[in-house]
């Protein structure tokens, strides 16, 4: 089993933790994060592009000139594909992107993530980050003291003073055990998170 240190929002260490080696040391599997984040943006994706076909569009109900005679191409609207204002052939329609990914992979890609965290030394663990006020400086100050700029922070539970502090800072991130995604695992630098917070990690997926 890895041991961290674990700090208080000073920096100092206060104590240690032994991170166990079925969810933060096994070998990650860069197809399942891959998969999984690729699930993540897709189901993200509102679809709701949208064209007209030459059917929807307005206008057009009269032929612009007769059949025969004139000695230009024949057209039936002026709302067909090669007019302006006409409709679009094979435009975008409104469609779901969502589709779903097995539970294994999922737990797999999650247990990678964490894993690779881990691995690079990219893991804070903190007593708590109880700030005293809703105040972004200190989140600042704490984050500073902890030594990153750009991190995942891990709440065990709803923490309406932290939640706050932190939502302003660039490159910063809330989230709670129950949230905690793939996708925002690899896209912060740091994955901070309180001693109860990882305590519950390794329950869920021991």
């Amino acid at each position: 089993m890895a041991k961290l240190d674990i700090y208080n929002l000073s920096g100092a260490v206060t104590g240690s933790i032994e991170l166990s080696d079925d969810i933060f040391g096994i070998e990650p599997n860069q197809h399942a994060m891959s998969a999984v984040v690729r699930n993540q943006l897709a189901n993200r994706r509102q679809g709701t592009h949208s064209t007209k076909t030459r059917s929807e569009v307005s206008g057009g109900g009269k032929r612009p000139w007769r059949q025969k005679g004139t000695g230009r191409a024949r057209h039936g609207s002026t709302r067909s594909a090669q007019y302006v204002g006409g409709g679009i052939i094979f435009g975008p329609t409104p469609r779901d992107y969502s589709y779903t990914v097995p539970k294994k992979i999922k737990r797999l890609a999650m247990k990678s993530a964490l894993s690779s965290k881990a691995a690079a030394g990219k893991i804070i663990v903190v007593e708590d980050f109880n700030l005293e006020n809703i105040k972004t400086a200190e989140a600042v100050k704490a984050l500073k003291a902890l030594k990153t700029d750009n991190a995942l922070v891990v709440l065990e539970a709803k923490n309406e003073n932290a939640e706050l502090s932190v939502r302003n800072i660039p490159n910063v991130k809330s989230a709670f055990v129950n949230t905690i995604n793939v996708f925002d695992i690899l896209k912060y630098d740091s994955f901070l998170v309180t001693k109860a917070a990882v305590e519950k990690i390794q329950e869920v997926y021991v």
